[in-house]
């Protein structure tokens, strides 16, 4: 095994707090009397429900199917009768309810019917990508990106480097190493089944550096085809840019994507998905969730998709904690919940219970230069400030906003206490509501124009069917006119003009 140093710059070091949760197996949740299945569990388009209530369904079948290309179709995570299909808490930090689906667990747990596809090697790239986006895997990070669309950029363009993601950089979170000491096999054979998908040149699996016990459990299933790499722990060393550039030496263009670059980087735990989409045909129903920090026993779950947050506190020995303790990611980029009945779903991968940090007043900039030198991005957030509170937010576009990953480190290393990332979020959300406005406008006035258009077409060719008039007949109506109109000058009394 390869060490590399970090090599992006900026960036924290911080206290890890991982070994409280990292030590112990992680045992099934047992299966709750209700699942809450939400449409969007992942970026783009929400599903579109398949099922009606009162149905009946099994496990891993499909209840929703995919509203566009980038979109993924929902599975019942368990077997039982759909109790309704309506709006319910969500773990979103901006939206309190969204449309679920709720599934009544009839105990059974019995799967609907799956396939396996043997001999991989021998199957189509294009195959691999159907059968990856027909489970409904998304990238399990924390981003919930469609992994399909990833594997179908692989396939249209020339990938050279394949990267499996095991580096968990934030602090507390422990649920991919977890899964690596329990499942190394899942996760090389489904970095090779990727690597298939996209016919990657070369293939990475890349840990952090506290994680020796992940890397020894890898490297029993490694041969050639597959480099094992451990990186120096450095926050956010697991973004997908920073990891790129520490990997490849290449960076990521402004504005621009890893495979850009000729590169594709997915989670462990999505390759263990992958894994199990391929060799069983079982679709994305559960996942590893860390369940840390305030709680008696921390430790690491096995969770079907839709179980309610305080069913795994409990089995951590939690308890019901009053609102704002629970954040669902890490201390740095997660978001705090409204409400502990929220359900894990794809992109949950911490559940973490700790007292919000006392707010401190926020002072002026003082322009001390800490969080450009922070940024791992090389930004530079005391001018993106500096314009969104002004106001400026195109200003605030062209200085490259949309290249913050919102790691944190500027507002964790800010002297006046300024919360940072919750400016730049806000700015990208009203960016975001500007540019939907404005292409609805556009596609009003596109639809006018083409009304109009297709009216003076139909107009046109009405016209078109009235019997035609010769030469002679047209010269001779036209002065008739003439004619008539000078009559009537001519009768006018005078005075009346």
């Amino acid at each position: 095994m390869k060490r590399i140093e970090a090599a992006f710059a900026g960036g924290l070091t911080l206290p890890t707090h991982k070994s409280v949760s990292s030590e112990e197996t992680a045992p099934q949740v047992p299966l709750p009397e209700r699942l809450f299945l939400p449409l969007q569990q992942h970026i783009g388009l929400p599903a579109e429900p398949l099922v009606e209530v009162g149905e009946r369904v099994r496990k891993g079948q499909p209840i929703a199917q995919p509203g566009g290309y980038v979109s993924l179709p929902l599975h019942a995570s368990t077997s039982g009768r759909v109790a309704d299909i309506g709006d319910y808490p969500v773990p979103h930090q901006d939206i309190r309810s969204a449309p679920c689906i709720v599934i009544e667990a009839d105990g059974e747990d019995r799967w609907h019917d799956i396939q396996p596809t043997p001999a991989f090697e021998e199957v189509e790239p294009m195959r691999l990508q159907h059968l990856i986006r027909e489970c409904g895997i998304a990238g399990l990070g924390g981003a919930g990106f469609p992994t399909h669309v990833k594997v179908r950029e692989g396939v249209e363009n020339a990938v050279d480097t394949l990267i499996i993601n095991g580096v968990e950089c934030e602090p507390y979170i422990t649920c991919d190493d977890r899964l690596i000491r329990e499942k190394a096999h899942y996760v090389v054979a489904g970095t090779r089944m990727i690597a298939h998908a996209v016919q990657a040149r070369r293939s990475i699996i890349a840990v952090e550096e506290d994680m020796p016990e992940a890397a020894a459990a890898l490297e029993r299933h490694l041969s050639d085809d597959v480099e094992l790499v451990s990186v120096q722990t450095r926050y956010p060393a697991g973004g997908e840019k920073q990891l790129v550039q520490t990997l490849t030496g290449k960076e990521v263009p402004s504005g621009g994507l890893a495979i850009h670059v000729g590169v594709i980087v997915h989670n462990v735990a999505t390759a263990a998905a992958v894994y199990r989409a391929v060799t069983r045909g079982e679709p994305m129903v559960s996942r590893y969730v860390t369940v840390t920090g305030d709680v008696r026993r921390p430790r690491n779950l096995q969770v079907l998709l839709g179980t309610p947050v305080a069913d795994c506190l409990r089995l951590c020995e939690g308890r019901d904690y009053e609102q704002g303790r629970i954040v669902v990611g890490g201390p740095m980029m997660g978001s705090r919940l409204h409400d502990n009945r929220v359900p894990v779903t794809k992109t949950v991968n911490c559940i973490l219970v700790r007292d919000a940090p006392k707010p401190e007043p926020e002072q002026p900039c003082i322009r001390c230069g800490r969080c450009m030198e922070a940024c791992p991005v090389q930004l530079m957030p005391q001018e993106l400030h500096r314009l969104i509170r002004h106001g400026d937010l195109d200003g605030a576009r062209a200085l490259h906003l949309f290249d913050c990953i919102e790691c944190g480190c500027c507002a964790y290393v800010c002297p006046s206490y300024i919360p940072l990332v919750r400016d730049y979020r806000l700015a990208k959300a009203e960016i975001a509501e500007r540019e939907r406005r404005r292409e609805g406008a556009d596609r009003a006035r596109a639809r006018f124009v083409a009304r109009e258009r297709r009216l003076r077409r139909e107009r046109n060719r009405e016209l078109g069917e009235l019997p035609s008039a010769s030469q002679q007949e047209k010269a001779a109506y036209v002065q008739e006119a003439v004619a008539r109109a000078r009559r009537h000058r001519n009768e006018r009394p005078p005075g009346n003009g």
